[in-house]
Parts: C-alpha cells; sequence; structure tokens
C-alpha cells in the first residue's frame, strides 16, 4: 500500500482502486455477478452523479434498504463521494419503523429494491430509488471530492430494546481510526476473502464487510439469505470470517449432530486442554479433512462478537483448527472495543482494548471507554448524548465488567438487565440464557425472570429454523435436560425452578426482540405477565 494514510473512507476507496484497478473487489454468492476494483469505481462515479441529480448533497442522510448485494455497496460509497451521509434499514423493518427512520434521519432520498419496496408504503420518501433497476447520471469526477475527516460517514441505529432507536453518528475519522487499528491487528491482506451476510444496519457488517473492504482491498462476497451462510462458506472459503455467536453455535451443533464424529471432537478438546495441540494423525485424519468439508480451511483469523459467545463453542471451534476469537464492541464506538489477540484462546473474556482506546470500570462495575472511535452523540437527541457522553469524553457503555490482573475484561451482563432477587443476590441474567441455549441449540430465545421474585424462572421460545414443534414431547425433554444441565453449573440462587416453552415465534425486529434477535426484556415481561405469574403460582 502506499505511505500516506487516507484520513476519510473516501480517499480510501480511491487508494484501493488506484492500486489495484483490475483486482475483483466484490462477488454475489451463488456465481453472480462481479466486479473489479475500477468497475466498482466506474459505477460509483454514475449512481453518485444520479443522486446529486435527485438532490443529494453534502450532509444530507440517504436511507438504504437493501440485501446483502453489490448495488449496496456501490449506493453507499456513492453517497459518501457526495459528503452525503448513508445509513442502512433493517430488512425485516416494518412501514411504521421505516417511517420513523426516515423522520428522526431527515431523509427524503432512499434505495431499495424491488420486493422490499412496500416498507416505505407509508414514509413516501420524495426520490425511492431501485438499486435492481439501471440508475446513474454523468459520471462523478471522484478524483475532485472533497469530505473532510470530521464529516459524518454513516447513522447506525440502535437496536432499541428499551425504547426508539438512537442514530449514531460516525464520522470519517471514527472510522479511519477503527479500520486502521483493525486491519494490522488482524492482519487483513488485499485479497483477502470475507463474506458480507449480516444486515449492513448492523455495525458489525459495516465495519468487518464495508469498511474494511475498501480500507484493505479485500475479496468481498454478499450473501442475500444469511441461511445459506454454509453454502456460501465452502464457495468462498474465506479467509477471514466473523459471525454472531448464533452463526457458531448452529455450526458447532450441525458438527455434533455427525454421531461419527463425537469421539474426535471429544479427544480434540481434551488433547488442546492438556497439551496445547491435538495428535497430528487427528488433525491430518479427521479435522483437516472436517475443516474442507465446513469450507473454514483457509481461515487464517474468525471473530465472534456482537454477544457473548458460549466459551466451550470457542473453545471446540479452536479445537478442530479454526483460530476463533472473542470481541466486544458496539455502534457507539464504531465496531470493535475490545479483542483476544490473534493466536490467543481466552475463553469466557472479550480480550484487551484496541490500541488508542481507553478503558476504566465505574465502582459499580460500569465499563467506561474513551478514544477516537468513540461517538460525537446521537443524532437530533441532545439529553440522550449528555447521558451517555460525559464532560471528559468517556462513553457510559452500560455494560458491566471485570477486569482479570493481566487487563483481560469479561462481560456480566447489561446493566440495566441485571436481577436482584428478594434474597438479595444480584444475577446476570444473561449468562444463564446463554448457557441454555448453548445447553439445547433447538432454543432460539431465554428469557430467565427473577427481579425481586424469589427464585428465578424462565421463558423458553423454540428456534423456527430448526422446524421443531414446541409441543413435540423430544423438543420437551431437550429443554429440560438443558434447564437441568444449565441448573448444575450455577450457585442454587442461579437456578431456574419453573419455566414455560412458549408457542410463539418472535420475529426479528418484531415486538420481542430486536433485528439484531436482542430481547426487548420488559415488551416480553408484559406481552408474557400471565405466563409468568402461573409460573410462580406453581
Amino acid at each position: 500500500m502506499s505511505q500516506e494514510t487516507p484520513s476519510t473512507m473516501v480517499a480510501a476507496f480511491r487508494r484501493t482502486v488506484a492500486e489495484r484497478p483490475h483486482e475483483i473487489a466484490l462477488r454475489t454468492a451463488g456465481g453472480g455477478p462481479s466486479y473489479t476494483w475500477s468497475q466498482y469505481a466506474e459505477r460509483v462515479a454514475r449512481i453518485a452523479g444520479g443522486l446529486a441529480a435527485a438532490g443529494v448533497r453534502h450532509g444530507d442522510p440517504v436511507a438504504l434498504l437493501l440485501t446483502n448485494r453489490p448495488e449496496f455497496h456501490f449506493f453507499d460509497t456513492a453517497a459518501q463521494h457526495l459528503g452525503a451521509v448513508p445509513f442502512s434499514c433493517y430488512n425485516t423493518s416494518s412501514p411504521e419503523q421505516v417511517e420513523y427512520l426516515l423522520a428522526a434521519s431527515g431523509a427524503t432520498v432512499a434505495v431499495t429494491e424491488h420486493r422490499l419496496a412496500p416498507a416505505f408504503a407509508t414514509s413516501k420518501p420524495q426520490h425511492l430509488i431501485l438499486a435492481d433497476e439501471d440508475f446513474g447520471g454523468p459520471g462523478l469526477d471522484l478524483s475532485r471530492v472533497e469530505v473532510a475527516p470530521g464529516d459524518l460517514l454513516t447513522l447506525v441505529y440502535t437496536s432499541g430494546t428499551t425504547g426508539r432507536p438512537k442514530g449514531v453518528e460516525i464520522t470519517h475519522a471514527n472510522m479511519v481510526a477503527m479500520v486502521g487499528t483493525t486491519v494490522p491487528l488482524l492482519d487483513i491482506c488485499p485479497g483477502d476473502r470475507m463474506i458480507s451476510f449480516l444486515p449492513a444496519a448492523h455495525i458489525a457488517d459495516r465495519w468487518a464487510s464495508h469498511y474494511t473492504h475498501l480500507w484493505a482491498g479485500t475479496e468481498l462476497t454478499t450473501l442475500d439469505d444469511h441461511r445459506q451462510i454454509v453454502a456460501a462458506l465452502t464457495e468462498v472459503r474465506p479467509t477471514l470470517f466473523g459471525g454472531v455467536p448464533q452463526v457458531w453455535l448452529r455450526l458447532v451443533a450441525g458438527i455434533r449432530g455427525i454421531p461419527e464424529l463425537a469421539p474426535a471432537l471429544d479427544l480434540a478438546v481434551r488433547s488442546v486442554r492438556a497439551h496445547g495441540a491435538v495428535p497430528p494423525e487427528l488433525e491430518q485424519g479427521v479435522l483437516a479433512p472436517l475443516r474442507v468439508r465446513l469450507g473454514l480451511d483457509q481461515v487464517r483469523v474468525a471473530v465472534t462478537a456482537a454477544a457473548p459467545a458460549p466459551p466451550e463453542i470457542i473453545e471446540l471451534v479452536n479445537a478442530i483448527g479454526v483460530p476463533l476469537i472473542e470481541g466486544w464492541g458496539m455502534s457507539e464506538v464504531a465496531g470493535l472495543g475490545t479483542l483476544v489477540p490473534p493466536g490467543e484462546v481466552r475463553t469466557g473474556t472479550i480480550g484487551l482494548p484496541l490500541p488508542g482506546l481507553e478503558t476504566r470500570l465505574l465502582d459499580d462495575g460500569e465499563l467506561l471507554v474513551r478514544g477516537p472511535t468513540v461517538t460525537r452523540g446521537y443524532r437530533d437527541l441532545p439529553d440522550e448524548t449528555a447521558a451517555a457522553l460525559d464532560a471528559d469524553g468517556w462513553l457510559h457503555t452500560g455494560d458491566v465488567a471485570r477486569q482479570d490482573p493481566d487487563g483481560y475484561l469479561r462481560i456480566i451482563d447489561r446493566k440495566k438487565e441485571l436481577l436482584i432477587t428478594t434474597g438479595g443476590k444480584n444475577i446476570a441474567p444473561s449468562a444463564i440464557e446463554l448457557t441454555l441455549r448453548t445447553a439445547c441449540p433447538l432454543i432460539a430465545q431465554a428469557v430467565v425472570v427473577g427481579d425481586g421474585r424469589e427464585y428465578l424462572t424462565a421463558l423458553v421460545v423454540i428456534d423456527p429454523e430448526t422446524g421443531a414443534d414446541p409441543a413435540d414431547p423430544a423438543v420437551v425433554q431437550a429443554v429440560a435436560d438443558a434447564v437441568a444441565a444449565t441448573n448444575a453449573t450455577v450457585s442454587r440462587p442461579e437456578q431456574i425452578k419453573a419455566y414455560e416453552i412458549l408457542p410463539d415465534v418472535w420475529i426479528p425486529g418484531g415486538d420481542m426482540v430486536t433485528p439484531t434477535m436482542k430481547v426487548r426484556r420488559h415488551a416480553v415481561l408484559q406481552r408474557y405477565a400471565a405466563e409468568v405469574e402461573a409460573l410462580y403460582a406453581r
């Protein structure tokens, strides 16, 4: 790469195009269209011209409601070159949710595709552009673009577990600091193969797929259906791969579902625990072919973040030879905030703070962070911004954490979600819920209840993608076994004394869970108040 470090993501894109114009930039999973960096730049110039003709100017928000497809990258990067502020809506958003986001952001121009266009039925933006139709204008001269580091790059609307989503403002300088740190830390190189399958409305995909791609010149394959990730892995054979814990849980459940692998998996875990490595014959005869079968044989670094990952999952994935590390991040830090150093296995921790990011813990354990990646605030919400960012620039994350003598951090739970029983016991429900979901892959959600109660109970929702019937006796028994297994690993006050398997499906972005499947705990307790009372009446 050239010696001059870009100060904006626009400059990073132009550098990448200049250095590797004929290399593949974007692919479409399943054999769809692919584009070189020079073709990418041509599309960006034409689309930027079209957006300018539609009235998009410096600082204007542009709403994107798109599946994971090359056009997302074209339109987002084109809007950047106008100094505009492209942001994404979740594909599962209802018309009312889209209407709120457009009103909150001030966007009058939106980009979508035919099958998602009904989501704009109530908002009716001034310009609704369809990305799956030909769109463009006279090509913009990309070399004459003027964008400053302090200009807004994007808005990331938070999931909104307790209220309306807030628009996190991320500047070019924020993201340059993020990718400028994480690209060398993860040893990301031009041509590294990655897959974009998480929602672009989530900071994980925007940072790891889109902006890292522009900065480092990776080869990115877009996948518009996350359920096809297994097929995409064997097609792409990524060198870098990241996924939320649910992706790894399902992957491990699939591996464990192959009976003949069970002895080898157990031996691999035991060998790594005892000796730090697996026997050569196990590696050559079983594990190496397994990684090829999974499409993970060329992965140099794998990352899990966005939610706590079960330690046993990280241990098993590493034991089969996939170097999985855990990190922690949030929209307000433009991506990652902490990471286990590549090459290390520290199960149960979220690693060390990224270089340049300061951390401290308050007396109650809340994690505070400060540094160049931290947001300047929430869009048009001065009170919420003041509550999150103090006068000294510390971001109050809302996460309760602990730090070990080596500096490694461990997340306990969200501060607002800690339970206190009538016996005075402080309990972190997410740890129990995670253990329960790990013990039974059929479980999509488990909500532990017990604040102000004598003991804990739980509501359980079965994952519809497994095809399992909540009323099936085999499913009922699997959940019972998981509860028993969970209770065997926790203290007596943390044990689940009663539970209910709900017959409902919780849709992403619906009333019960956010688009990223975070539980709207208050809404759940309101909706299922009768079921909870019945549990305590048993």
